[in-house]
């Protein structure tokens, strides 16, 4: 059913569109109430017009928020170029595009400090107008993206209704201080690595399949430090915890660590991006991506570990 000709003669309003598109963009009402300069009732009330007007509903409720219905899709498409006319209308001295609005990105903690969050400086020398909020996290792809533009996560997921991108390939690797190499000696077999304490992801607690896996090579090493929180695996290699099981693009950057059995132990992992189609769609979302992929790009060997 097409949004313009529904039971109803009245063509839906601008403003009730713009409404739809910040709820199902974040999945919340009280986010796109923040964001539109609304109230939680005014929000309700103009869905409640527009669904009138459309002759069906465009939300629907789940878990932690609210999903576009078909119809909602579809009027989503509409209210996208309503948006787009509006933005032509903001350029800067140049005659440029003015680019503005918040991009909410969740991905794992070395990941966001080292390739999303210059890529968001980035896009903030371009287009001052954009902010971006990058949640940190470990964990699978949400069935549910309320409050979120972006997900990045490691292992190809399995997704509903978005859309998944192989961003980069990346390595982890076996790492131990100088000085825990030098008292303990270093390792010369993987057989020679049940002699020593490994630094590592919470089993317990670990939510990605990759992840947990990636350990496998050595399943007699005893367990040292163990944390949610990669930055915790470099320190604690760094402070001579044991062996630590460390992404190369982080741990090489400390002279004090050094990589052992580089050609026996070399797990290789991918990490992937997840979003909605419609959220992707928006210029200041599509601006970041393109710099994530330009940064990740021009990361490439060191995510390898080259």
């Amino acid at each position: 059913m097409s949004v313009l000709s529904s039971g109803s003669s009245r063509r839906p309003s601008a403003d009730d569109l713009l409404v739809l598109l910040a709820v199902g963009r974040s999945g919340r009402f009280v986010t796109a109430a923040d964001e539109l300069g609304l109230n939680h009732t005014t929000i309700s009330r103009r869905i409640t017009a527009l669904e009138q007007t459309l002759g069906g509903r465009v939300l629907t409720r789940v878990a932690g928020g609210w999903e576009l219905t078909d119809l909602g899709r579809e009027a989503l498409v509409a209210a996208e170029a309503v948006e787009s006319a509006v933005q032509s209308l903001a350029a800067d001295a140049s005659g440029n595009r003015v680019l503005e609005g918040v991009v909410r990105i969740s991905a794992t903690d070395g990941f966001s400090a080292y390739l999303a969050a210059p890529a968001a400086a980035e896009v903030r020398r371009q287009h001052p107008g954009i902010t971006v909020e990058i949640v940190a996290t470990t964990r699978r792809a949400s069935t549910q993206r309320s409050g979120l533009d972006l997900e990045v996560v490691v292992g190809e997921p399995q997704v509903h209704r978005a859309k998944a991108i192989r961003l980069a390939d990346y390595c982890l690797g076996l790492y131990g201080s100088r000085d825990y190499l030098r008292e303990h000696g270093t390792p010369a077999t993987i057989d020679d690595l049940a002699d020593y304490p490994l630094v590592y992801f919470i089993d317990s607690m670990l939510q990605v399949d990759d992840l947990d896996l990636a350990s496998s090579f050595a399943p007699a090493m005893r367990e040292s430090v163990t944390s949610t929180n990669v930055f915790v695996h470099v320190e604690a290699t760094r402070a001579a915890a044991g062996i630590g099981l460390l992404p190369c693009f982080m741990a090489d950057r400390h002279p004090d660590l050094v990589r052992v059995l580089a050609d026996a132990v070399s797990v290789e992992l991918t990490y992937w991006l997840v979003a909605r189609p419609e959220t992707l769609r928006r210029p200041e979302v599509s601006a970041f991506v393109d710099a994530l992929r330009a940064k990740v790009h021009h990361e490439r060997n060191a995510l390898l570990g080259k």
